[in-house]
């Protein structure tokens, strides 16, 4: 089991190479994951991730929404409101192809994606806050991603409220609460799944992520670089908006980082399924290709963050050191 835990810690932190590696491999030899898109694979992996997440859910960050309500709320607002109304402003600009506009305001309409947590822990950010904002931004997603979508793409494509609705529910919602009840029913047991968990992820995502490649191999070799162009600056601006507003509202250092990490990085998982259940596997490329890309550019931006000090905090630590 020791040596499976450091299999999944090794997989976990090199997700962004394995994430890139099999797109490639699916654009290439596309036959190898079709069946996946085909079997209809792509809904249950992205329940097993949130089954996962139910899992390693705590109390501790439910009360972090109670210790610091405003800051959850900054984050949770910066989320739905940047994201969504850069895709809307980027499909307008460029007058994106209609199935191509509803990927990209859809990824943009998800929740906060858990490689953020990840990446806000290594940009020396504060976790607990980016653990919060994706706790409560999954869990208004039901409402507030199909309600976003509608306002936002029905100008291009019909969409169904209720059956997003639905579909949010059945691979967001309920595996969570399943998760939780695993957690709260196995008690210390359930940490041998734990330890598994980032494997488990990194194989979900990769999976979804050749699979809809795969699927969409001759649209993305046709207009792959329109759309990649596209995911880059939502993606980019987003981190940049994100830390931007944590600047607005008087954040500390560690918080703006924080509020960068969760705004630009989304669930692309649940893109990808919204828009191959709903729309079609053209509408699936922008999460699929923004699941590469956030997966590069996070660790990047991390990277840059980590050696940025508080100059407020900075003599204090300077002083506590001598």
């Amino acid at each position: 089991m020791r040596a499976l835990a450091a299999l999944s810690r090794f997989v976990g932190n090199t997700f962004a190479l394995w994430v890139l590696l099999f797109a490639v491999l699916a654009f290439y030899q596309p036959a190898w994951f079709l069946p996946i898109a085909k079997g209809g694979w792509i809904v249950p992996l992205l329940g097993l991730i949130m089954f996962g997440m139910g899992l390693t859910l705590k109390t501790e960050d439910f009360r972090e929404v109670a210790r610091q309500p405003l800051r959850v709320l900054i984050g949770v607002l910066a989320q739905f409101i940047i994201m969504p109304g850069l895709a809307w402003l980027l499909c307008k600009v460029l007058n994106l192809p209609a199935e191509i506009a509803v990927g990209v305001i859809l990824v943009g309409c998800c929740p906060g994606g858990t490689a953020s947590n990840v990446m806000a822990w290594f940009a020396r950010g504060d976790v607990a806050l980016s653990v919060a904002i994706t706790s409560v931004s999954t869990l208004l997603a039901p409402i507030v991603t199909p309600a976003l979508i509608w306002l936002l793409a029905s100008a291009w494509l019909p969409v169904d409220f209720g059956a997003m609705f639905w579909s949010i529910v059945q691979v967001v919602i309920l595996p969570i609460v399943l998760g939780l009840l695993a957690q709260r029913l196995l008690g210390a047991r359930v940490r041998v799944a734990v330890d598994v968990l980032p494997l488990v992820s990194v194989f979900s995502i990769v999976a979804i992520v050749a699979a809809v490649v795969a699927a969409s191999q001759a649209k993305i070799a046709e207009s792959g670089l329109l759309i990649m162009a596209v995911v880059v600056l939502h993606n980019g601006l987003g981190l940049a908006m994100g830390y931007a507003a944590g600047q607005l509202f008087g954040l500390p250092l560690a918080q703006r980082k924080t509020l960068s990490m969760e705004v630009g990085m989304q669930n692309s998982g649940l893109g990808a399924a919204l828009a191959s259940a709903h729309f079609s596997p053209l509408a699936a490329v922008p999460s699929a290709l923004f699941s590469v890309w956030h997966n590069l550019s996070g660790p990047m931006l991390a990277t840059v963050f980590r050696r940025m000090n508080d100059p407020q905090t900075a003599p204090a630590k300077q002083a506590a050191a001598e």
